[in-house]
């Protein structure tokens, strides 16, 4: 018979993280250690269901709602918020800047309550590892999981659009 764990581990923006296996975030949702053990502020609660985008965040690498993940199930694994974004840009002028996606979303003024944001750059930001030079459809379906309730959708696709041509440059 195997004991559980003592400590629960994982790595978040490049850092390692240990929570007593004792912690409430322990057997919590990923969000919820994020916010409340972590204090990451980036990935907020929306709807708790998973189907409105606004926790979303890196898990090696691929996007995922992290109100609906167990904590304990991305042990071992990457995790990136938006707060670790800046260090996911590697290139030539990166150093001690913002990601290219979050500068764009600056550039092109897309947000305005920014509730949202966080899982529209998380998106973004996992569409253009895969795919550094989406057509506005492929952004459109990218982003149509994720709800935006003040209508700055014309300005978020600008600004995917925009950070595609940045990541490109930063690549180069």
């Amino acid at each position: 018979m195997q004991t559980p764990a003592t400590v629960f581990s994982l790595s978040v923006n490049g850092q390692p993280c240990e929570l007593p296996a004792g912690t409430p975030g322990a057997g919590a949702t990923l969000l919820h250690v994020l916010r409340n053990d972590l204090s990451l502020n980036g990935p907020k609660y929306g709807c708790g269901l998973g189907q409105c985008g606004a926790c979303t965040v890196l898990v090696d690498g691929v996007a995922a709602r992290a109100c609906v993940i167990p904590a304990r199930g991305v042990a071992g694994r990457e995790v990136t918020t938006l707060e670790g974004l800046p260090a996911r840009c590697h290139g030539a002028g990166c150093e001690g800047r913002l990601h290219p996606v979050q500068q764009a979303f600056v550039d092109e003024q897309a947000a305005q309550c920014g509730y949202c944001l966080n899982g529209m750059v998380m998106m973004a930001v996992a569409l253009l590892e895969r795919n550094p030079d989406p057509d506005e459809a492929a952004i459109r379906r990218e982003l149509a999981g994720n709800l935006c309730r003040c209508g700055t959708h014309v300005e978020i696709i600008r600004a995917v659009q925009r950070a595609a041509v940045l990541v490109r440059g930063v690549a180069a």
